[in-house]
């Protein structure tokens, strides 16, 4: 695929056919992406490749937490405390952008509770990738990573795969390192859905909008 077909045409996508994925065509995309820069090559990067029973059981558990009320503890925030503009109208218009293309109202609580719990459930992906980070680095390795998750994206439009990046899995990071057995000194970064693309569903209709060049760069000679 060319690249600047991968980079426009990916999505984050939240509906997947029932399809397998084979181990294959994951360790080939990993192979690909292993070759993302990284400051000094410190290759910060490890993934946990999540599937069938084990992905259930995950799900289960992070389903479970919510169920119980228990409040999300990541191990780093994602968001700001204050939303200011213009980032505070582009989460606005995402959200009402997301919603309608699932037909759910703004005062229709459940449904859009419902549609947030499919986050704990992959979105129905056949694999769910997890990505830690060792404790001691800096913040430059989180750029590092960045740029490793884009790549594992990428790569997997090669082979006519889809996927989702996911903060929302990372709520629970405890559980998740203690049912893949991951040690305490890496940190959850996210977790990525992938799979087929289910593209008749609603929800894969729609695209989140981007601002124009000019109106984030300037030009200096």
């Amino acid at each position: 695929m060319n690249v600047l077909e991968a980079i426009q045409g990916r999505a984050s996508t939240r509906a997947y056919q029932n399809k397998p994925v084979s181990r294959e065509i994951i360790r080939k995309i990993l192979d690909v992406a292993r070759w993302s820069p990284s400051g000094v090559n410190t290759q910060p990067w490890q993934v946990a490749v999540v599937q069938e029973q084990a992905l259930e059981r995950l799900s289960q558990a992070l389903l479970q937490l919510q169920a119980e009320g228990v409040a999300p503890a990541p191990d780093y925030v994602y968001y700001p405390g204050k939303w200011v503009q213009p980032y505070k109208g582009r989460r606005f218009q995402c959200g009402m952008d997301l919603y309608k293309a699932l037909g759910i109202g703004r005062e229709d609580k459940e449904k859009r509770l419902e549609a947030a719990l499919n986050n704990y459930r992959f979105f129905g992906a056949p694999v769910s990738l997890f990505f830690f980070i060792d404790r001691n680095l800096g913040q430059g390795s989180w750029l590092d990573m960045g740029m490793f998750i884009q790549s594992v994206m990428l790569a997997a439009r090669e082979f006519g795969l889809d996927s989702c990046p996911q903060a929302s899995t990372a709520d629970y990071p405890d559980t998740v390192r203690e049912l893949l057995g991951i040690e305490d000194r890496k940190l959850l970064v996210c977790g990525m859905a992938i799979g087929y693309a289910d593209k008749e569903h609603p929800v894969n209709q729609y695209r989140t909008r981007r601002e124009e060049v000019d109106q984030f760069s300037t030009w200096h000679q």
